[in-house]
């Protein structure tokens, strides 16, 4: 009976080496899939590189991330995200700048300046927003502390007036809300519009004074 002898086939390599055994690999073959780091450069808000001025009449308050601004108008306070910071120069003026280059920093750039700059204006000089009342029969009146809108409901609506805004009515139909914190006169005017928005067709609704609105035509009539 023969007996059975097993080799292993070992060739001459000078690159393997002297005596290297030959060996099959049941690993599949892989992709190797490079990754390249890339630093994305953001550009400088047009906006928020802006200095802002600071009248005589405000005083500027700044304790780390956190601001307040005084005038003659009212106060206003105003904390920084950590991506930007407020800067006070020398030369009076306010400067927002960025602590890290990073996409959502250039957006907080622009929008906390802007943010800044109207507090400064609001305490010094203040704002305000017009609306009208377009259709027949609306019409506002503010009773001691309530605005009280006349638009073709069933009641009358009553919207209670914030302590820091103004609203005064002329000729039953215009409303001009005012006083020194933008948003919140904002939030008030859009409140108030969004109670009859006004409507393409004829226009009824309440509308701001500087609004466009879009006109539809009707449906013509049946032709003979």
């Amino acid at each position: 009976m023969a007996s059975s002898v097993v080799s292993s086939f070992q060739p001459r390599s000078s690159f393997l080496g002297d005596r290297n055994a030959f060996k099959v690999s049941t690993t599949p073959p892989f992709t190797q899939v490079g990754f390249s780091s890339k630093t994305i450069e953001c550009k400088e808000s047009r906006i928020g590189k802006q200095p802002i001025s600071v009248p005589s009449n405000v005083t500027i308050a700044l304790a780390g991330q956190d601001l307040k601004v005084k005038g003659p108008l009212g106060e206003l306070a105003l904390t920084y995200p950590r991506e930007v910071e407020l800067l006070k120069e020398d030369s009076g003026f306010l400067r927002v700048k960025k602590t890290v280059e990073t996409r959502r920093a250039n957006q907080m750039h622009g929008l906390f300046r802007t943010l800044t700059d109207n507090m400064v204006v609001g305490v010094s000089k203040g704002f305000e927003k017009k609306l009208i009342l377009v259709g027949v029969g609306y019409r506002a009146t503010v009773e001691g502390k309530e605005l009280v809108l006349n638009l073709g409901f069933s009641h009358p609506v009553k919207m209670q007036i914030p302590e820091s805004l103004k609203v005064k009515v002329e000729e039953n139909t215009r409303i001009t809300v005012s006083g020194y914190d933008k948003s919140e006169i904002g939030q008030f005017a859009a409140t108030v519009r969004k109670w009859r928005p006004p409507e393409p067709y004829k226009g009824k609704g309440v509308k701001y004074s500087d609004e466009i609105v879009r006109r539809k035509e009707g449906k013509a009539g049946k032709k003979k």
